[in-house]
């Protein structure tokens, strides 16, 4: 009777599992996730699923596959699921407010568990949010740019100023910096930083990028200042670009950069020995640093489109003359020259077609022309 009523559970378990809406992690999208939270009723995948055992007040899990769910437990999440309990825990999310995916680092993803299900950030409307009011001020640790140090300094955002300043004494009158926040970037860069709560801040200045690596001990601190700058660039913009839709300005606040690593690249005359650099491309500009850290790019180069004469290709000329280390080489073709690089492994070569494909494929926006402008007037 019992190993019936057993069967039973599971038949019924692999039932609401199946359902579409739970084909896929209620917290970052991965799909087919194999636990669940039984007192949230949400299906999770299995990084997910360490996170919400970090809040066992709030959330218990269990392996869909290895644990035994009782009939009480199968029915919850029969009635629950992860459409529903969407709709309760993010029914008013900002829409600056990043979600992660399962492609997120940590901290991301963590403090994104804990806004929804311990903080209850987004159940009602109106919420005053700690990233919400237009202006943020507070301690970050950041990198010197010449010793490598870490040190505090205030750092202020304000969406009244339309900028972001930081100030390397308290009481200082006068910032180091003051940054205007249409040209600001940021984006998680744990591994780089060589702190979990590692975040990137670049910037343009007189149409050059510029570095500023900065932590904060508390992961839900770091990330507050993460949505705060995308909420003061979303209104920023929002007043820039009065016809846009809410979603095209927020495909323009912070991203990822699309590619990171180290390749070796040679000069314009193709026969100089090739030199190893780290490179970040960053959509359109693809920037070269002597080390990951450094505050400044040592050269940029302009990745434009198809229909403009940019391409990349497989390999090296035949006539480049340079002595490289790294064999798998690759081309960016640009009306006016060409660049050569090689990287370490075909996987890394491979990696890098793929991305600056995937950029020469997307046709070029008005602000992007102008920016080409600026780099064939630079050269």
């Amino acid at each position: 009777m019992m190993a019936g009523g057993h069967e039973r559970s599971m038949k019924a378990l692999r039932e609401v599992w199946r359902r579409a809406e739970n084909s896929s992690c209620a917290d970052c999208g991965k799909p087919d996730p194999d636990w669940a939270s039984s007192t949230l009723g949400v299906f999770i995948c299995l990084s997910c699923s360490g996170i919400h055992r970090n809040i066992p007040s709030i959330s218990k899990v269990k392996s869909l596959k290895m644990d035994h769910w009782d009939d009480a437990q199968v029915q919850f999440l029969a009635k629950h699921g992860n459409a529903v309990t969407k709709a309760t825990y993010e029914a008013h999310i900002p829409i600056y407010y990043y979600q992660p995916t399962y492609n997120d680092c940590q901290v991301l993803r963590e403090q994104w568990i804990r806004a929804k299900y311990e903080r209850k950030e987004f159940t009602e409307p109106g919420k005053q949010l700690p990233y919400s009011d237009g202006v943020k001020e507070g301690i970050l640790w950041k990198r010197g740019r010449d010793n490598g140090q870490f040190l505090p300094r205030k750092f202020v955002l304000s969406e009244r100023e339309g900028c972001l300043k930081y100030f390397t004494k308290q009481d200082a009158k006068e910032p180091k910096l003051n940054v205007k926040i249409d040209v600001i970037n940021a984006t998680f860069q744990p591994v780089k930083i060589g702190n979990p709560n590692g975040l990137q801040i670049t910037y343009l200045k007189d149409n050059k990028t510029r570095n500023i690596f900065v932590y904060h001990e508390s992961g839900k601190e770091v990330v507050d200042w993460f949505n705060a700058i995308r909420s003061v660039q979303f209104h920023y913009l929002k007043v820039a670009f009065p016809i846009a839709s809410d979603n095209e300005i927020k495909n323009r606040l912070t991203r990822n950069f699309l590619k990171e690593g180290y390749m070796e690249k040679t000069g314009p005359k193709q026969r100089e020995a090739f030199k190893k650099r780290w490179f970040t491309l960053d959509h359109r500009r693809l920037m070269y640093f002597k080390d990951p850290l450094d505050a400044f790019a040592k050269g940029e180069v302009f990745v434009g489109s198809k229909e403009n004469g940019y391409s990349v290709q497989k390999g090296l000329p035949s006539g480049a003359q340079g002595n490289f280390s790294w064999h798998y080489g690759l081309t960016i073709v640009t009306p006016d020259r060409e660049y050569l690089f090689t990287c370490e492994t075909e996987t890394d070569q491979l990696d890098w077609i793929a991305a600056f494909t995937s950029v020469i494929n997307q046709a070029m926006t008005p602000q992007e022309y102008a920016i080409e402008a600026y780099f064939k007037f630079k050269s």
